[in-house]
């Protein structure tokens, strides 16, 4: 087992000589996150300016102003988002691109998907990354995330590599050179499953943004916007994703959805969806911790307070939600799983009871095949594979747990889930 790990200077990082170059040369950079420089770009990678609906351009404004908002940015966190946002309405024109020359698209049926929902760090990759090794599931790997569509021209090389993975596998590369600890906490490695709220984010609609930057003017524009529609659109690139590589049934996973159940069960009303539950303050140190590392380099100074003070709210405004909404997702359609009950590393067979549980309320057959291979999973992904991360809440955050405990108590008390946090 490797030696826990403590990160000492989360509020005053000590940089490494490969992240002060790297800030150096971004510093370095003339960088353009106008609207009209961001779509030249995407149409350069696209090869079509075809966006679609043209509403889609005041989000769009939305989001860059809630960029440009932030002073706190570093140079490296403002590229981050110029490159983001060119690459999502890049996939927005290839999207389109492919609806035109394939409109039997949108007749493809996406039925009966398995759906995750719960907050992060409460053990929805964990479960949508072991339901995906069973090869009966079609999911969403992190590199398809990125570029769910082809480039014109593009197709796999004499060695048989997709290019988009190649240049995502790159990406994480890069990262973990200036970031490696990210690891530790959330590995989003090339072929590691990934949320569909990746995919919203090519209609500009969803909350991703929030765990880029300090952006509370994007949050309240995401609050008004009409995410039915939203969703619909998810619902489009699901089928164009199916299209390409194949019928079989989605394994879906997002702690957005949390605050978007009836969108959700809207769009896909005959979903089963598994709620994971998990003690709000150990997944808020968890989250804030990862978040504050990756700020070293994001952005030109961390605001630990600041930050813990953001997302105490916000996972608050999840859980609300949640508590109001559970209902709408029916009874014989769900279940709820209790991280500390499922997913407490005393056994592996807790996981395969939370697999065999869900798929008996989607009704669907954990076959031997089936079995052996997340077994397989499980065996080659042991927990604190990357090292264990200590979290110190008070005194990385200046926070105490005692009075979030009280604060979360509405859910808490709802879903009966324990303190993991003193």
């Amino acid at each position: 087992m490797p030696e826990p790990i403590r990160i000492d200077d989360l509020a005053s990082p000590i940089l490494t000589e490969a992240q002060r170059n790297v800030l150096a040369y971004t510093d370095s950079l003339d960088l353009d996150l106008s609207i009209d420089a961001l779509h030249q770009s995407a149409t350069a990678l696209a090869g079509s300016s075809d966006f679609g609906d043209p509403a889609y351009r005041v989000r769009v404004a939305q989001y860059l102003q809630a960029v440009e908002d932030d002073a706190g940015l570093s140079s490296l966190g403002r590229l981050v988002q110029k490159n983001r946002v060119s690459r999502l309405l890049a996939n927005r024109a290839l999207l389109n691109e492919l609806l035109r020359v394939h409109p039997e698209i949108h007749a493809i049926q996406i039925t009966a998907p398995l759906i995750v929902v719960g907050l992060p760090r409460s053990g929805t990759t964990h479960l949508v990354n072991l339901i995906a090794a069973d090869s009966r599931r079609r999911a969403l790997p992190y590199w398809e995330s990125q570029e769910p569509f082809p480039r014109p021209g593009e197709g796999p090389g004499v060695d048989g590599l997709d290019p988009r993975f190649a240049r995502i596998a790159a990406e994480h590369a890069s990262e973990q050179a200036i970031a490696p600890l990210t690891k530790a906490m959330h590995d989003r490695f090339p072929a590691a499953i990934e949320e569909e709220v990746e995919l919203l984010d090519l209609d500009f609609s969803s909350y991703t943004l929030e765990w880029h930057a300090r952006v509370p003017g994007w949050r309240d524009a995401y609050y008004g916007f009409d995410q039915d529609a939203h969703y619909g659109y998810l619902l489009t690139v699901l089928r164009a994703l199916t299209f390409l590589r194949g019928p079989r049934q989605w394994v879906l996973k997002s702690p957005q959805h949390l605050e978007q159940l009836g969108p959700l069960i809207r769009t896909f009303p005959d979903a089963t969806v598994a709620f994971t539950h998990r003690d709000p303050v150990a997944v808020l140190q968890s989250a804030i911790t990862m978040l504050a590392y990756g700020d070293r380099i994001r952005r030109t100074s961390v605001d630990a307070p600041g930050l813990a003070a953001y997302w105490v709210d916000r996972i608050e405004r999840l859980l609300q939600a949640c508590v109001r909404d559970r209902a709408l997702v029916p009874a014989e359609q769900s279940i709820d799983v209790v991280f500390a009950d499922a997913f407490s590393g005393q056994s592996m067979k807790d996981d395969l009871a939370v697999v065999e549980q869900f798929y008996a309320a989607g009704g669907v057959e954990l076959t031997g095949r089936a079995r052996r291979q997340l077994q397989g999973y499980l065996d080659a992904n042991p927990r604190g594979k990357h090292g264990r991360v200590v979290y110190d809440l008070a005194g990385d955050f200046g926070v105490a747990p005692a009075a979030l405990h009280e604060r979360y108590s509405f859910y808490t008390d709802r879903f009966a889930i324990p303190q993991e946090t003193p």
